[in-house]
């Protein structure tokens, strides 16, 4: 076989679709963000302003957690030296997993390298747990969920995108005996849309199932203390959470958080944590000094002023006629539905207004929902709100887009 041709071919396919990803060679400024430097490919460099960043609160920037890493880097050094079960276990992870366990409510949590891993590193080990275990799962979870649930071996349904009758539907045909889990998202972050997480828990009581959410996009974001959608809900009946520390936390890795046997359980069979070198002690750090940051009322300060922000963008883009998508949530997608147009579009913004937004194209999003994913923070000011506004009135009519056809 000539390896090379076949890889030239798969490349190709991806420039002909207009959907090869290109990587913007960016370096945030300390004290800055959402400002960064870009590498254009002439080599200059420019200024621009991130809009399509996770760093949701610009806690990746925030001094509380500067400090307690650089306390960490200099009492631990760099990495962990090991797995957790040898050596990489140390008092900053410890602390790290109380202030998870705190923040859910929960008697325990387990940090991994990443919510990826964490998602598909529990899923696929919950049926060995459980034997016989049926997963229920919504049909647009994240691809970590997705693996995790596609890799356990067990049984598996797929109920339509928060069709809690579907959902129904499936549980009553199967064997009431049967193990079951429902594992569902708070907040989908393509669309900003939320889960209907009570309904969901009244299912699981009648039907006998665990409670699975993943609140990626919403802890840091929502609740009194930033737990999430649950939190800010007053929903009690999770029986397991996965989240991220990686986007509004501001620092890296994910972790779920559940009774202490659940975790004792996970952390003793899943492959995807006995056998990963934990994360670096600083890292660690950095995290419980964000996580016990957002607990608080300047916490509470960011939220708000982040909520303030997304209305405001969204009420422009309404005021100019742009298809963008609101659930209501803190992420504002704006539908451009060609993943020619869609990546032209971010091109133009970043080399001729100096704003960063990646193009969301397939298979991240379905064919002809390709989108521009805009994520307001609180450290965005007034002047890049109207500057980002102005940008796309700007080109939306220079490409001669028709809006009316792009809504529909």
């Amino acid at each position: 076989m000539n390896y090379d041709h076949a890889l030239d071919q798969a490349i190709n396919r991806l420039h002909d679709e207009g959907r090869y990803r290109v990587f913007v060679d960016i370096e945030r400024e300390k004290g800055a963000f959402p400002k960064a430097q870009w590498t254009r490919p002439d080599g200059e460099t420019q200024e621009i302003t991130i809009w399509c960043g996770n760093d949701y609160l610009g806690m990746g920037q925030h001094p509380v957690v500067l400090e307690a890493m650089h306390e960490a880097l200099d009492a631990t050094g760099a990495g962990s030296g090991g797995t957790r079960n040898i050596s990489g276990t140390t008092v900053y992870h410890k602390r790290l997993e109380a202030e998870l366990s705190d923040l859910h409510g929960t008697q325990a949590a387990l940090v991994f390298s990443s919510a990826y891993t964490a998602n598909d590193a529990t899923l696929s080990t919950l049926p060995k747990l459980f034997p016989g275990m049926i997963i229920y799962s919504d049909a647009l979870n994240h691809a970590s969920m997705i693996e995790g649930i596609r890799r356990n071996g067990g049984q598996k349904r797929i109920f339509r995108h928060n069709d809690l009758a579907h959902l129904r539907e499936l549980l009553a045909a199967d064997d009431p005996a049967a193990p079951k889990l429902i594992a569902f998202e708070s907040i989908y972050s393509m669309d900003g849309d939320f889960g209907p997480i009570s309904e969901i828990c009244d299912l699981a009581e009648e039907f006998g199932a665990l409670t699975y959410l993943d609140e990626v996009h919403a802890v840091g974001m929502y609740g009194a203390r930033g737990a999430g959608l649950a939190e800010k809900l007053g929903e009690t009946r999770i029986d397991i959470f996965n989240g991220t520390l990686g986007k509004a936390f501001g620092v890296f890795g994910g972790y779920i958080a559940a009774s202490a046997k659940m975790v004792d359980a996970v952390r003793s069979y899943a492959p995807g944590f006995i056998f990963t070198t934990s994360l670096p002690p600083v890292v660690a750090a950095g995290a419980a000094a964000s996580i016990a940051f957002l607990k608080t009322t300047e916490g509470q300060k960011l939220r708000n002023m982040q909520q303030d922000h997304a209305r405001i963008l969204k009420a422009r883009l309404h005021a100019m006629g742009l298809p963008f998508i609101d659930h209501g949530s803190h992420i504002v997608p704006l539908h451009v539905g060609n993943p020619v147009h869609c990546k032209a579009l971010s091109d133009m913004l970043l080399q001729e207004f100096g704003v960063y937004v990646q193009p969301i194209n397939f298979p991240t999003v379905p064919r002809g929902t390709e989108r521009l994913r805009f994520t307001p923070s609180p450290v965005h000011t007034p002047k890049e709100i109207d500057g980002l506004v102005r940008a796309l009135d700007s080109l939306w009519a220079r490409c001669e887009l028709n809006r009316a056809e792009l809504a529909g």
